[in-house]
């Protein structure tokens, strides 16, 4: 095995880290914020409008993590 496939190897590997990482936060964190918004309506029926706003934001940053996780990710894939 040459030190090149070896570093290929490991740049795969790092690539699939990533993208399975940011999945899997993206997925938890969205799980959260949108458990919380629930919640608030339920104690609070009229905040339903600037929660919602809220959420959607909120959800909208954390999707920003697997966006930068998969152009890191394909930059690892790009290292020869």
């Amino acid at each position: 095995m040459t030190s090149t496939t070896f570093v290929h190897g490991l740049a795969l590997l790092g690539a699939g880290i990533a993208f399975g990482g940011a999945a899997i936060g993206a997925a938890i964190g969205d799980g959260i914020v949108t458990s919380k918004t629930i919640e608030g309506s339920a104690r609070q029926p009229e905040a339903w409008g600037a929660l919602f706003g809220r959420t959607l934001i909120f959800i909208g940053l954390i999707e920003a993590l697997p966006i930068i996780a998969l152009v890191m990710g394909f930059v690892l894939l790009g290292t020869k």
